[in-house]
C-alpha cells in the first residue's frame, strides 16, 4: 500500500472517530495492527491539520445585530439609506454596515452575481431571475420596505408648476416639445428632459408606466444622479427634471432643504380625473396614492442565514425603522399611519 492510501486511511478513521468512540491511541493501534508502522512519522503532520468535524465549515461571528456586511441601494434613495443605517449602527455598535449606490440595473445585476447579499431597489426580481436563484439553492425575499414618489422639477423661473397627467404622459411620448404647448403664454423654448442614469429606475418607471418601447426623444438627457437634476435643472430654465421625492422630502435635512429652494417642484393632476385638482408629491399625498407617480421600495435579501442582514431589514421594517421612513417624508409600508387635515 502506498503512502496516500495511508494517510487516506488514516482521515477516514479520524474523521468518524466521534461516532465509534476512539481515541487517537485507539487508531494509532489500528495503524500498527495493520502494519502501518513505517508511516507513524507522518502522524506528526497530520496532527497539525485542523479537526475533520471542521473541514468544509466557515466559522462566522455574525448575528442579527453583529458582523461586517456591504449593502447596495439604488442611488435614489441615498438619503433614506444613510439614515437608516447611521441610526441602526449606533444602536448596535457592533454592527458594521457600509451602503454603496448606484444605479438600478447595476444594484440587481451584483445581486444576481452574488457581489451582495442585500439590496434596495423600486424594483422586484423577474420570475426568471427567481428561478435562477433558486436553481442554484438561493431564495430571495422580497419586503415592500417603504413608498416613494417620483417628482417633476422645473427651474425657480419657469412659472408652470402645475402640470396635467396627460400632459406629462405626451411629453414622454414625444407629442410635446415646448413649453408653449404646456402654456400657450409660456415665454420659454423646447423642453428639455433631465434624469439621473440611463440604467436608472427612474426613468425605467416612466418608460414602463406609458409603455414606452422605442428609444425616448432627443430631448431626453441623463446625468449621473439625483442631485445633479437638481442642479442642472436650478440652472436651465428649459429643463423638467424627475428625481426621486427622497431628494427633498425631508425637511428636517439641511441637504433636503437646499435642494428644495432650489428648483420648483411640480404638482400632477390625477389621470383619469379632471377637476382643476392638482397634486405635489408630499407624503398624505403618496399615502392615499393622490399624486400619481408612485412606488414602492423593497429590501432583497439573498442570505442563507440569519445574519445582519436580515437583522437590518427586520429592523428598517419594524417600528424604529419606519419612524425614519416617517421622518425622512416618505411612506412605510409596514406600520400605520396617521394623516391629519388642517383647515385654515
Amino acid at each position: 500500500m502506498n503512502r496516500v492510501s495511508v494517510i487516506q486511511n488514516f482521515i477516514i478513521i479520524a474523521c468518524h472517530n466521534n461516532n465509534n468512540g476512539l481515541t487517537l491511541s485507539n487508531i494509532v493501534d489500528r495503524i500498527i495492527i495493520h502494519k502501518y508502522v513505517s508511516y507513524i512519522p507522518l502522524l506528526g503532520l497530520l496532527l497539525l491539520l485542523p479537526s475533520c468535524g471542521g473541514m468544509g465549515k466557515t466559522a462566522t461571528n455574525e448575528t442579527p445585530t453583529r458582523g461586517n456586511i456591504r449593502i447596495l441601494a439604488d442611488e435614489s434613495f441615498q438619503p433614506l439609506i444613510e439614515t437608516e443605517v447611521f441610526t441602526f449602527t449606533h444602536l448596535y455598535t457592533g454592527a458594521k454596515i457600509k451602503p454603496a449606490y448606484k444605479p438600478e440595473y447595476d444594484v440587481i445585476n451584483d445581486f444576481m452575481k452574488d457581489s451582495v447579499k442585500v439590496i434596495v431597489t423600486s424594483k422586484k426580481l423577474s420570475d426568471y431571475q427567481i428561478q435562477y436563484l433558486r436553481d442554484t439553492q438561493i431564495i430571495a425575499r422580497t419586503t415592500t420596505y417603504a413608498y416613494d414618489a417620483l417628482a417633476i422639477i422645473t427651474n425657480r423661473g419657469n412659472k408652470d408648476t402645475l402640470i396635467k397627467y396627460n400632459t406629462v404622459k405626451d411629453i414622454f411620448l414625444g407629442k410635446i416639445k415646448t413649453w408653449k404647448e404646456v402654456n400657450e403664454k409660456s415665454k420659454l423654448g423646447d423642453i428639455r428632459v433631465i434624469f439621473d442614469n440611463n440604467k436608472s429606475g427612474n426613468i425605467r418607471y416612466f418608460k414602463e408606466l406609458f409603455e414606452i418601447k422605442d428609444s425616448l426623444s432627443k430631448n431626453f438627457f441623463s446625468v449621473n444622479t439625483n442631485a445633479e437634476v437638481i442642479n442642472f435643472v436650478s440652472r436651465n430654465p428649459n429643463a423638467l427634471g424627475i428625481i426621486s421625492a427622497n431628494w427633498i422630502s425631508d425637511k428636517d435635512d439641511s441637504l433636503s432643504m437646499s435642494f428644495i429652494r432650489k428648483v420648483n417642484v411640480v404638482a400632477i393632476s390625477q389621470q383619469y380625473v379632471n377637476d382643476g385638482s392638482y397634486y405635489p408629491p408630499q407624503q398624505g399625498f403618496i399615502f392615499d396614492k393622490e399624486y400619481p407617480f408612485v412606488r414602492e421600495i423593497y429590501l432583497i435579501s439573498r442570505e442563507t442565514f440569519t445574519g445582519l442582514g436580515s437583522g437590518f431589514i427586520n429592523w428598517a421594517c419594524g417600528e424604529q425603522g419606519q419612524r425614519v421612513v416617517l421622518k425622512s417624508g416618505l411612506v412605510p409600508a409596514c406600520m400605520p399611519i396617521r394623516l391629519v387635515q388642517i383647515k385654515h
